[in-house]
């Protein structure tokens, strides 16, 4: 299935998780944040919450400084 992520059209497994989908993708599943056509995704629900076909998702990296 296609999914926008960040804006980018990105494929990825069938009935993926949010965790599936991360890996799918490559992006670590710790620091994240991500957000599934608008609403924010706790990090408790990753593994549970499965990403429509033709989501809109957002995924923040945290990033460290002053």
């Amino acid at each position: 299935m296609y999914v926008q992520v960040n804006g980018t059209e990105r494929e990825v497994p069938d009935g993926a998780t949010v965790t599936e989908m991360l890996a799918a993708l490559g992006v670590p599943a710790k620091g994240v944040a991500v957000a599934v056509d608008g609403q924010v995704v706790a990090r408790t629900e990753h593994d549970t919450k499965v990403v429509p076909d033709g989501a809109d998702v957002e995924v923040l990296t945290a990033v460290q400084g002053g």
